[in-house]
């Protein structure tokens, strides 16, 4: 059975995580500064979360927009809640095809110690929604 129950939860609880991380302000400046939309296409549950440049910040979008991403990136849920439990590295999924990416990697993993906050924040956010750590 998938981590995520359905595409409404999984939005709720990476939301919840993609917002503590764009409220850190040397995180939001950082990714605004690279003036890139990242979208992650997520299946079982299937569902997309993007983080756009926006006007004057980073913006998070849950689902459809009319967004073009500049670096996709495909995974499956499960996948996704270990990459931010730091049990699956994204050098490693990418080199045994768990995620699949397309654009200016290197940007993106240039951005990879920018994550901190969000790996210290996703046990917690596990923890409150009843998710295994």
């Amino acid at each position: 059975m998938p981590v995520f129950k359905d595409t409404d939860f999984m939005y709720e609880v990476l939301g919840k995580l993609f917002t503590k991380l764009l409220e850190n302000e040397t995180v939001a400046q950082k990714f605004y500064n690279e003036n890139i939309n990242v979208q992650f296409v997520i299946n079982d549950p299937d569902g997309e979360i993007w983080l756009l440049h926006g006007t004057d910040k980073p913006e998070l979008a849950l689902g459809d927009t009319d967004a073009t991403g500049d670096v996709i990136m495909w995974l499956a849920g499960d996948d996704c809640h270990n990459f931010w439990l730091q049990k699956l590295k994204l050098p490693v999924a990418l080199a045994k095809r768990k995620v699949k990416a397309k654009g200016p990697m290197a940007k993106i993993l240039g951005m990879l110690p920018l994550l901190k906050p969000a790996y210290e924040a996703y046990p917690a956010i596990c923890e409150e929604y009843g998710l295994p750590t």
